[in-house]
């Protein structure tokens, strides 16, 4: 409104508007009650005269009818004796002239017939004539302040007052009392006279005052200026825009710089924070981490499996109230804190849990966080112990087997090329030599059998680190434990084994090799029959659980000693008499090539179960050909 002003002007003037906009509508209904209770006086004024008339008229008409001369009867008789009564009544007369006389309102005063003409008038050439219809004063006393401003201000006009006057319960005349705007004009005009007095005092006052507040309000502005440049690091830059050097106008372009700034953060946070809670949603490990008050800033969807409680309960939460009902955990964590020691992967048993077989164990660490020596955050990380052993084993199998095949590749292409060319003069020796004593032939031919036995072991090398292509289709896993029944049901009832197959009513899509699969599960079968001997029975179990589709093999023999379990997936290691050492080992690699996931679990005399776990796939997708790698990896 004001472009070109300084604040404190426009200040001065909205603080003078302002109070001058309060003063001008106190003064408007201090006016309007003024004007009402004028017109108030006003009315009772002009209805007291109208009375004190009313009763003069009375006592001039007390005289009977039955003691004057004529026809009373008449209504013409009677007319006139009411006119001569009233013209004739000196105290009448002199009423109506003091009235007019000393009141500030009255314009005059009339007493008229039913007809309107004027029986007597304070102005004696209005006698005998019809006198004019006036507005009733009480329709504008009963009216609003704008009514009543429009008759005081309005034109010049006359309103009236009446009292009707009744005989014998008829009407025969009316007392009609003129009040004059314009006389109640000048009664008014002292009272506002006096408030528009005050209201210009009072302008006066807030224009001074606006000026003084207007000074103490911006006295801040510099400081809150440096802040600002202390809180957006730009004390360097232009303060404000060409042709805005006011306070507010320097003070306004750095919030406007700072909000920016503010947004841009904001915008990073954000992302930050989506990035973050989908990393937490999908974490294995739990995680805590706190604030320098050790409150919970960050929790991890895998925290609520170990602490048994929601993201939403732990979220806010000191560590105390966390912990404090753990005695385990709680007792670790409490006192790492006490003391402000970390804690590195420390195996303790869950809260909840009994100690002995089968128990769950929590691996425990605990860093603090610090910055210029001085500690402002911590982190909690809660692991599975088990999981975490189970997978430190088998990333030492995938290790061992990685290595194994590096070497058998390499041995096997040392080895393949001289027993070829041991073959080849082999034969070449025993053309030479024609016909062969029986003791010489018997030595070459076992030579030869040796040889052809070390040539398919080196073949099954060769085999076993060859590059495998995966043909993968989508599978009902379901189908592939049928088919495994089917083959291994014959060689079981020839050993007396019973064979049990227990499948979910519920599809298994996988995306597999089926021919793979189907001779890696026919592998652990077959193992679990000759571990059994002529007895028992075996439990072959398809079922989904945690997302995965997993094959359960149990066998009733003997189980696996623990000295050598660590070794069953080790190339060519075998306890059983005839065995190869391959079945395992190339069972556990196509399991790995499908990304799935292979352990076991043994008790000594009462028997083996290994799980094959799998990736289930809703949405069936194209066919893939995965080629592996030359060198197994883990």
């Amino acid at each position: 409104m004001f472009p070109t002003l300084r604040l404190k002007t426009k200040l001065v003037i909205a603080a003078t508007s302002m109070v001058a906009a309060v003063v001008a509508v106190l003064s408007s209904l201090y006016i309007s009650q003024i004007l009402k209770q004028q017109v108030d006086y006003t009315f009772q004024s002009g209805e007291f005269v109208a009375l004190e008339v009313f009763d003069s008229s009375r006592e001039a008409l007390s005289s009977d009818f039955t003691n004057a001369r004529g026809d009373v009867t008449s209504p013409a008789f009677q007319q006139r004796f009411i006119r001569e009564s009233l013209q004739s009544d000196p105290g009448l007369n002199s009423l109506l002239q003091s009235v007019v006389g000393y009141s500030p309102t009255i314009y005059d005063v009339a007493i008229t017939d039913v007809s309107g003409k004027a029986i007597v008038h304070t102005d004696a050439g209005q006698i005998d004539k019809t006198v004019p219809q006036r507005e009733d004063l009480v329709r504008v006393r009963n009216g609003g302040m704008w009514r009543q401003l429009s008759m005081v201000y309005g034109a010049p006009s006359v309103y009236e007052v009446r009292l009707p006057m009744q005989r014998n319960g008829s009407p025969f005349a009316v007392v009609r009392v003129g009040v004059s705007t314009i006389f109640l004009r000048r009664a008014i005009r002292p009272q506002l006279v006096n408030a528009l007095f005050l209201s210009g005092i009072a302008i006066l006052l807030a224009m001074m005052l606006a000026a003084f507040l207007s000074n103490l309000a911006l006295r801040p502005l510099e400081a809150i200026s440096s802040r600002l440049d202390e809180m957006s690091g730009a004390a360097a830059q232009p303060l404000a825009p060409k042709g805005d050097t006011d306070e507010f106008g320097v003070v306004s372009t750095k919030i406007d710089r700072l909000g920016k700034q503010m947004k841009d953060v904001k915008e990073v946070f954000s992302a930050l924070k989506e990035n973050i809670d989908q990393i937490m949603a999908n974490l294995q490990d739990g995680v805590v981490l706190f604030s320098r008050e050790n409150k919970a800033i960050l929790v991890s969807a895998s925290v609520e499996s170990f602490l048994h409680k929601s993201r939403a309960e732990l979220l806010g939460c000191d560590v105390e109230e966390i912990f404090a009902d753990r005695p385990r955990i709680g007792r670790i964590v409490l006192d790492a804190f006490a003391t402000h020691q970390p804690i590195s992967n420390v195996e303790v048993l869950a809260d909840g849990q009994r100690d002995g077989t089968g128990s769950a164990r929590v691996q425990l660490s605990l860093d603090f966080i610090e910055e210029d020596g001085e500690r402002i955050g911590a982190l909690i990380t809660l692991r599975d112990a088990e999981s975490v052993h189970r997978i430190e084993d088998e990333l030492e199998l995938s290790r061992r087997m990685a290595a194994v095949g590096r070497l058998t590749s390499g041995v096997a292409h040392e080895v393949k090329n001289p027993i070829n060319a041991i073959v080849v003069h082999l034969e070449v020796l025993r053309q030479k030599l024609g016909v062969l004593e029986p003791d010489a032939k018997r030595h070459i031919d076992v030579i030869g059998s040796e040889i052809r036995r070390l040539d398919r072991v080196v073949q099954t090398l060769v085999d076993f680190t060859r590059p495998m292509e995966l043909r993968l289709q989508p599978t009902d896993l379901r189908k592939v434990v049928e088919d495994v029944v089917m083959l291994a049901s014959p060689d079981a009832e020839k050993h007396g084994v019973h064979v049990v197959q227990d499948v979910t009513d519920e599809p298994l899509p996988v995306k597999i090799d089926s021919d793979l699969v189907k001779q890696a599960v026919f592998n652990v079968v077959i193992n679990g029959l000759q571990a059994m001997g002529d007895r028992g029975t075996i439990w072959i179990r398809a079922h989904r659980k945690d997302g995965m589709a997993e094959i359960a093999i149990t066998d009733q023999g003997g189980g696996i000693p623990p000295e050598v379990r660590e070794k069953i997936f080790n190339l060519y290691f075998t306890t059983k008499k005839g065995g190869s050492g391959i079945g395992l080992p190339m069972t556990y690699r196509v399991v790995q090539l499908h990304n799935g996931e292979m352990r076991f679990d043994s008790i000594m005399g009462e028997g083996t179960t290994f799980l094959l776990r799998f990736p289930i796939v809703e949405a069936a997708r194209e066919p893939l050909m995965i080629r592996e790698r030359s060198t197994v990896e883990g």
